[in-house]
């Protein structure tokens, strides 16, 4: 018999851009699979209709039994077209990638790790709530620098898998009570912000504040979260199996 315990669940995207609110704009289907030697992997299934061109993107991603990333698999179809495949190692001095695609051939890279980082930024927003846990709440509210690896900078994630860099900051908000389609949750809320413009996405704009709140557990599960600025999106948790 099998050890693991297993999460599911699924996000709705919507719109919150004037004359479409509350449009569907996407979806995403997620599993976490927690192993009893303390490592984790997600697998996750996101689909974005709006803006286009359209973005279906494939995740699995693990984590040791201290969260620090390990390995992570990423696939696009871009516009309904295949854009390309990566797999990132992450070792303890250099995260390793090979990748290919139809406007990149085949690459392989190697960066070096020469600074502390708080995780990989893998796209999917279940991904985006559970690097959250690299934040010290014990501090009370406050923001700080994330360095974080990533295999696209763009803010859709709508590039061919590569290694790249970013430093975002996150703020830790505080606690709330939150209400979505899947229950009631007592969330600690977050707010991700981009001060220097070190993520660009495809049309040249910086990163909008984007706030999240994750379930104030263990597991730290997306429950709700949304994107001001030229995004206007918003996301909500609408299935849970626990």
């Amino acid at each position: 018999m099998q050890k693991h315990r297993t999460i599911s669940g699924k996000v709705l995207y919507t719109s919150r851009k004037p004359g479409r609110e509350g449009e569907e704009r996407g979806r995403e289907e997620f599993t976490w699979t927690h192993h009893t030697d303390g490592k984790r992997t997600l697998r996750a299934r996101c689909e974005i209709d709006e803006p286009a061109p359209t973005v279906h993107r494939d995740i699995v991603y693990s984590l040791d039994e201290n969260d620090r990333p390990m390995d992570c698999f990423v696939r696009l179809v871009i516009g309904d077209e295949f854009m390309g495949s990566g797999l990132f190692i992450i070792n303890k001095d250099t995260v390793e990638c090979e990748s290919y695609g139809p406007s990149i051939g085949r690459v392989s890279q190697t960066m070096a790790i020469d600074a502390p980082f708080d995780g990989f930024g893998t796209h999917p927003i279940v991904a985006d709530a559970y690097i959250t846990r690299k934040m010290d709440r014990s501090k009370g509210p406050h923001k700080r620098k994330f360095p974080c690896f990533l295999p696209s900078p763009d803010h859709r994630g709508a590039t061919p898998p590569l290694i790249s860099k970013s430093e975002i900051n996150l703020a830790y908000v505080g606690q709330e009570t939150v209400t979505v389609p899947a229950g009631t949750f007592d969330c600690y809320k977050y707010e991700f912000s981009d001060e220097d413009a070190s993520m660009i996405s495809i049309g040249g704009e910086a990163h909008p504040p984007y706030q999240v709140w994750v379930t104030a557990d263990d597991d730290s599960i997306f429950v709700q979260g949304g994107v001001g600025g030229y995004m206007q999106t918003w996301y909500e948790l609408v299935e849970l199996n626990r």
